[in-house]
C-alpha cells in the first residue's frame, strides 16, 4: 500500500472572499484568484482552541499556533502515515464529486444533461486508471459535459524539479557559447549582483564554473537554485574583461510576477506618451479586493489630475469586485468645494469623477467578464477591446483528501432583468480592436492606442 502524510481532511475555497486577521499579523487570502494562477497558495483553515485564547492556522500543509493576546506565532509539530488503497481513494472521490455536482450544481437541470447516464459512462474508466493525474483528465472531462464555466478537476503535484530563473531576455539569434543577455528584467537577480553591473550585450559564460557550451541545458544548472548563492562568470565584449559576481536567481513564480509589472509599467507609459500625459492608466489584475486598492490608489493618486482614465482588465480571471468597481467608475459629482472662494474640487472625492473607458479580451473570466458587462450595461462608457465569452457563475473549489486534487462547482447562476443568463451571455465591445501578433510582436498595442484616441476627442463628462 502506498502511504502519506496524513493532513486534516478537507479544505474549502470559496471564491470572492478576503478573511483578513490584522491582529496576527498575516492574511487568510480565501479567493478564486488564488486558486486560479494568481499567487497560488496551498488550502488554508483557522480554528480556535476551547477557551478561545489560541488559534490554529493551517498554511501550505503547515499548522501554526497564534496565542491571540500577543499575536505570537509558533509552529506546531506533528507527524503521522496512513496507508491507502489508491484506486478506492479514486474511486471515492468519482462519487463524490459526482454527487456534489448534482446536488450544488446552479441549474437544477443540470444544463439538460442526463448527469446519471454520464456517471456510468466515465465509471468504467476507473479500474485503468493508476495515478491522480491520469484521474483529473478523466474528471474533467466528465465536468466537462455539463458545459459549463468554473468546473473541471485539477491537479497540484508535490516535489519535483524547480527550475529557477535569472530574470533576464536573452538575445536568441546569438549563436553562443553563453547566454548574451539582451534585457535584464527590472528587480531581477541580475540587477541586484553582489559584483560588477551586468548590462545588455555582455555574455554569461558560466554558471558556478559550469561551461555554458552550446546546446547545454541551462536549467539544469539552475534546479532549485531560487534564493541560493549563485555565481555567474561574464564577459564584457566591448570592453574585452572577464569578471565574475554573485547573485541569487528567482523561483519561476516570482518571475511571473516581475514580468507583469514590467507590462504594466510599459502599458501605463504608453499611454502617458500617446495621451501627452492627460490620460491615466490602471490595470485590474484581478476581482479581489487587493485590486480595488490599486485602482484607488492609481486612479485618485498618480491620475488624480488626469482629464480621463484606461481601466484595463484584460487576462483578468475573476473575483468578485464588479460592483465596487463599477459604483467608483459611476460617480456623478454634486457639490463643489469653495474655501473662500477659491475652487478646489468637486466632491464625492473618493470616487472617479471624470470619463474612462474600460480594456477587455478574450482572455477575461469570470468576474472578469462580468464587470465590462456591468460597465456597458450601466452606460458609464465605451468597451474597447474583443468579445468576452459568458462565465458570469459564482465557484465553490474544493480540494480533497488528497490535497493535490482540486475541482470546482459552479453554485450560483446570474440573470439579467430580461432573464438572460451570464454564464451563456457574450460581453460585445462597442468597438472591436484586436491585439494581433505581428503588433504585439512590433512592441504595439492596438488596444490602448484605440482607447487613448477616442478618449482624446470625447467630450469632458460633467
Amino acid at each position: 500500500m502506498p502511504r502519506r502524510t496524513f493532513r486534516p481532511t478537507r479544505q474549502i475555497y470559496v471564491a470572492g472572499i478576503d478573511a483578513v486577521l490584522p491582529a496576527f499579523g498575516f492574511s487568510l487570502l480565501l479567493d478564486a484568484a488564488e486558486v486560479e494562477g494568481v499567487g497560488f497558495n496551498f488550502p488554508q483553515q483557522l480554528a480556535l482552541d476551547n477557551e478561545g485564547k489560541n488559534a490554529f492556522v493551517l498554511v501550505n500543509g503547515h499548522i501554526n499556533k497564534v496565542e491571540i493576546a500577543s499575536s505570537k506565532m509558533e509552529p506546531v509539530k506533528f507527524t503521522a502515515e496512513k496507508e491507502v488503497d489508491a484506486a478506492r481513494e479514486r474511486a471515492y472521490f468519482f462519487e463524490h464529486m459526482w454527487r456534489q455536482m448534482k446536488e450544488k450544481f446552479y441549474d437544477v437541470n443540470m444544463n439538460g444533461v442526463d448527469w446519471d447516464y454520464y456517471k456510468g459512462v466515465y465509471a468504467r474508466f476507473l479500474p485503468y486508471i493508476t495515478d491522480n493525474r491520469d484521474f483529473t483528465e478523466m474528471m474533467s472531462e466528465l465536468l466537462g459535459e455539463l458545459n459549463a464555466s468554473h468546473t473541471g478537476c485539477r491537479f497540484y503535484p508535490h516535489g519535483g524539479d524547480q527550475t529557477a530563473s535569472l530574470g533576464a531576455f536573452f538575445d536568441q539569434s546569438y549563436p553562443g557559447p553563453g547566454l548574451k543577455i539582451e534585457e535584464s528584467i527590472e528587480k531581477g537577480p541580475l540587477t541586484r549582483t553582489d559584483g560588477g553591473e551586468i548590462l545588455p550585450g555582455m555574455i554569461i559564460e558560466k554558471i558556478d564554473g559550469n561551461v555554458l557550451a552550446p546546446g547545454i541545458d541551462v536549467g539544469s544548472l539552475l534546479n532549485f537554485k531560487a534564493d541560493k548563492p549563485t555565481l555567474l562568470s561574464i564577459f564584457d565584449p566591448i570592453k574585452n574583461n572577464r569578471f565574475e559576481v554573485r547573485i541569487k536567481p528567482i523561483s519561476l513564480g516570482a518571475e511571473d510576477e516581475l514580468l507583469y509589472q514590467r507590462w504594466v509599467k510599459q502599458r501605463r507609459e504608453l499611454v502617458d506618451k500617446l495621451s501627452g500625459g492627460t490620460i491615466g492608466y490602471v490595470h485590474v489584475r484581478n476581482m479581489t479586493d487587493r485590486s480595488f486598492r490599486d485602482v484607488f490608489s492609481d486612479g485618485l493618486g498618480r491620475g488624480v489630475a488626469k482629464k480621463a482614465l484606461i481601466v484595463d482588465t484584460r487576462f483578468n480571471p475573476g473575483g468578485n469586485l464588479h460592483d465596487q468597481l463599477a459604483t467608483f467608475l459611476d460617480a456623478k459629482p454634486y457639490l463643489q468645494m469653495v474655501p473662500r472662494r477659491q475652487f478646489i474640487g468637486w466632491e464625492p472625492t473618493r470616487k472617479w469623477q471624470r470619463k474612462s473607458i474600460v480594456l477587455g479580451c478574450e482572455g477575461n473570466y469570470s468576474d472578469g467578464m462580468l464587470f465590462p458587462w456591468l460597465y456597458k450595461h450601466s452606460q458609464i462608457g465605451k468597451f474597447i477591446g474583443m468579445p468576452i465569452p459568458g462565465t458570469g457563475t459564482s465557484v465553490w473549489w474544493e480540494f480533497q483528501q488528497d490535497p493535490s486534487l482540486l475541482f470546482g462547482i459552479p453554485e450560483i447562476g446570474r440573470l439579467d432583468a430580461e432573464g438572460h443568463s451570464m454564464e451563456k451571455t457574450q460581453v460585445e465591445p462597442d468597438i472591436e480592436v484586436m491585439n494581433d501578433p505581428k503588433s504585439t510582436a512590433e512592441g504595439r498595442d492596438p488596444q490602448i492606442e484605440r482607447a487613448v484616441a477616442e478618449l482624446m476627442k470625447e467630450p469632458e463628462r460633467r
